[in-house]
């Protein structure tokens, strides 16, 4: 054998090129092996599958897998939902359906789903799987979607913030909230997707809902498609002044009313039996006195599931048309006489508070920076510098003494700090309407953010109190539940005289461009025990240097956490 090994040697030695090339042909025929044992694997249709056609907006790939991990539905139905380029699946397995006749996978499928209901049965009620069209949706209201992490409580809460009285989830990851079904029911077995955050609960089906009747709507925000439901009200003495036009409707709904208030281009829709009433929220009509819901029950002639109000007693909307008496701003026609700050800590509305006080005031806020993303969003005063007299007051998140002693006066805006520090970490992260990611949640950011900012909350506070002239102290809580009076303390203080149905005007429009939607709510509390036990210390430190300068203190919500 060594004999064999050395003339081969040799023989190498005086030919090399024939060496090289028996390696090349030992290597390619390496590869040919390794790649057949690759195709080996693949999957194949069969005659019993379904190959589905092309949409138009995904082309038809066969089962062959992406990169990405998605892998075309064999079993996809012609008639199915078809999805755009900017769809992108994150499981790794095609959706698997039972064939006609196979009970079994049904069964197991609405005994998942039964066991996700009953957990919430205290905030929602199953009531069934129904059809959708894509052209014309079963629940018309808001919809979002979440192809990594959409819950069946996320829907829910989501649905119910906005007032809606169902929320319905389909092909896994799709939420559609709204005010009425307009679909027939189908079978259970076809509601068969699992949630895409949610592995263990059911999120309907290809064009097919999961609906929930909502026990815990709020009301106050309700909604019949894009009208907002305002409340149920005494009709007002002069009505024909404070809602001037009006129609007589014998087949009367809250649909025909809204519209018809809408053409005529009146924010305020109000529904009086037979009778559709339009116009501004005034001094005459301010929807500050609302109602018991039970005087205005009167079942609609044309709609038997809705209500119409009486004579006496109006239901009202909000349109989709603006009330543009607010929206008129300007900068101040001469230099300032005062520098008035309106300083918070980052995270407790600061910007939100800019848009109210500019649509009360009619005159733009002004900015101790500058932030691009404002400029452009209609805050025309953040160019300009904080100094230039040219605006109605500036926003400010300084809390040394040099910085607080250079304004005339203040109105320092204080919100709770749990909520403050959650918001300024999304914008952080997020920017100003955006979220920060789970990982950040869940990563060492949070932590080390918390441990940074809440003592910074508490020191912000104590020095506008200490150093601040004519401090004006408004909590974020009580400017959102009555933003009315709020909304005229801190106009006073900026010496303007407010003007009542301005002031009523803002009512309409208090949200703008910059309230974070809610669709991504965190599920959990981020707060740990040791989190929480130093930010109460802050809360009580702050609460009582408010005390001790005969204020109000804190908000109750603040305690317990």
């Amino acid at each position: 054998m060594a004999k064999l090994l050395v003339k081969l040697q040799r023989y190498f030695r005086r030919k090399p090129v024939r060496f090289f090339t028996l390696l090349a042909l030992y290597l390619a025929a390496g590869s040919l092996v390794f790649l057949h044992s690759g195709f080996a694997g693949e999957s194949t249709v069969t005659g019993t599958q379904r190959v589905p056609r092309e949409g138009p907006g995904l082309p038809y790939l066969g089962v062959m897998q992406l990169s990405r991990g998605f892998k075309a539905a064999a079993t996809m139905p012609e008639g199915g939902r078809r999805h755009g380029p900017w769809f992108k699946s994150t499981s790794k397995e095609p959706v698997e359906r039972g064939k006609a006749g196979d009970h079994s996978s049904s069964r197991s499928w609405a005994l998942r789903g039964r066991s996700g209901r009953e957990k919430e049965e205290d905030r929602a009620r199953y009531i069934g799987c129904y059809v959708d069209n894509t052209r014309r949706r079963t629940l018309r209201g808001v919809s979002f979607f979440d192809y990594k992490k959409m819950t069946v409580f996320r829907c829910q809460d989501n649905c119910a913030e906005r007032g809606y009285l169902y929320a319905g989830l389909e092909f896994g990851a799709e939420c559609y909230c709204g005010h009425k079904i307009q679909a027939s029911n189908a079978s259970e077995s076809e509601c068969n997707m699992e949630c895409k955050g949610e592995r263990s609960n059911t999120c309907g089906g290809v064009n097919r809902l999961s609906i929930y009747r909502l026990e815990l709507a709020q009301e106050s925000a309700r909604r019949y498609g894009s009208a907002i439901f305002r409340g149920c009200f005494h009709q007002p003495d002069n009505v024909s002044i404070a809602l001037p036009v009006s129609r007589l409707m014998l087949n009367m709904s809250v649909d025909k009313c809204v519209d018809f208030c809408t053409e005529k281009e009146y924010p305020l829709s109000a529904l009086a039996g037979t009778s559709c009433r339009c116009g501004f929220p005034t001094t005459l009509f301010t929807l500050h006195e609302r109602e018991d819901e039970q005087l205005c029950a009167q079942k609609c002639a044309g709609e038997e599931f809705e209500s119409c109000g009486t004579a006496e007693y109006l239901l009202v909307y909000q349109t989709q048309v603006q009330d543009n008496r607010c929206m008129d701003r300007r900068f101040l026609p001469s230099r300032a006489k005062q520098l008035v700050a309106l300083a918070s800590f980052p995270g407790a509305g600061n910007t939100w508070a800019r848009h109210l006080i500019e649509l009360a005031t009619g005159f733009y806020t002004g900015s101790y920076y500058f932030d691009g993303s404002l400029y452009n969003k209609g805050f025309k005063g953040e160019r300009d510098h904080w100094r230039s007299g040219r605006t109605i007051c500036i926003k400010t998140h300084e809390s040394g003494q040099k910085e607080i002693e250079s304004f005339d006066a203040a109105i320092l805006l204080i919100r709770n700090p749990y909520k403050a520090l959650m918001a300024e970490f999304n914008r952080k992260y997020g920017g100003h309407i955006g979220f920060a990611a789970h990982a950040h949640w869940k990563g060492k950011e949070w932590p080390e953010f918390v441990a940074n900012y809440a003592p910074w909350w508490a020191t912000h506070t104590l020095d506008w109190l200490r150093y601040g002239k004519k401090v004006l102290v408004v909590h974020f809580e009580d400017l959102k539940q009555d933003l009315f009076v709020q909304l005229q303390r801190m106009v006073g203080l900026l010496g303007i005289t407010a003007c009542q149905d301005r002031l009523l005007c803002v009512e309409g429009q208090k949200d703008g461009n910059f309230k974070r939607s809610g669709l991504r709510k965190l599920e959990y509390d981020p707060y740990t025990p040791e989190m929480r036990k130093m930010i109460s210390g802050y809360i009580k430190t702050v609460d009582a240097a408010l005390k001790l300068r005969n204020l109000s203190g804190v908000p109750d919500d603040y305690y317990p956490r």
